[in-house]
């Protein structure tokens, strides 16, 4: 890929990434032991969030993130877009694929740079919102699995701010995958007590809430049949 030129051709073919967040309940750990779940690990790390004064990206549903220690990471909706009780989102992680996203989704001729780092002054890109999430990790395998299936993932945070938020997900990599995968998150959060249409807003957007309310509420505003919580979830994993 030319570094002039914003296009997604040639990218590396991304994961997309399904998925629901529920409030964590009392003995969700003991739980999740109950059904076969392991803890893989537990992590501590700190999200940076980047927007233009107007948030053009979040109001086009697109989460542009910086992760210590792990890189940039842009979340695109997904064919079909998302539903009040789970969310479906193309993962970008290579900068060259997140570049020519962000010269796409912000009507920008060629920077010269596929440095995302690089593009953010010329792109007017600027920090709203950091925090610190910990977070504990569990897989479990739904009982009659086959051994060769990926396990789900279970993700259980608590930001510094306060607020704690779990996540049943899957990661597939074809469209025709995504059916099976929400079959399958529905029935786990059907065991953890979770319901199919519980609506849980994400980290981020319970930080614009309290930190940010003149964004906050310019998010909602130009929500337009959905919920911005909702798609606000997708830049919690």
């Amino acid at each position: 890929m030319e570094s002039n030129h914003c296009s997604l051709s040639n990218m590396t073919h991304p994961w997309i990434e399904v998925e629901q967040k529920f409030v964590p309940r009392p003995g969700i750990e003991d739980r999740l032991k109950e059904l076969g779940g392991t803890q893989e690990s537990q992590i501590s790390f700190r999200d940076s969030y980047y927007d233009t004064p107007e948030l053009t990206l979040m109001k086009a549903d697109h989460w542009l993130r910086y992760r210590e220690g792990s890189g940039w990471e842009l979340k695109c909706p997904g064919a079909g877009g998302n539903t009040s009780s789970h969310t479906k989102y193309v993962e970008l992680t290579t900068e060259a694929a997140i570049a020519a996203r962000l010269c796409e989704q912000l009507r920008s001729g060629g920077l010269g740079t596929e440095k995302v780092s690089d593009m953010l002054g010329q792109l007017r890109l600027q920090e709203v919102a950091s925090y610190v999430t910990n977070r504990s990790i569990w897989k479990l395998a739904l009982s009659g699995a086959g051994d060769e299936e990926e396990p789900l993932t279970v993700d259980l945070d608590t930001a510094d701010f306060g607020y704690a938020v779990g996540e049943v997900e899957a990661l597939v990599r074809e469209e025709a995958e995504v059916p099976e995968a929400l079959e399958k998150i529905h029935s786990l959060s059907s065991l953890l007590g979770v319901s199919e249409q519980e609506q849980t807003p994400g980290k981020l957007i319970v930080y614009l809430k309290r930190f940010r309310p003149e964004d906050y509420q310019r998010l909602l505003e130009k929500a337009t049949g959905k919920n911005d919580e909702q798609s606000s979830e997708a830049t919690e994993n």
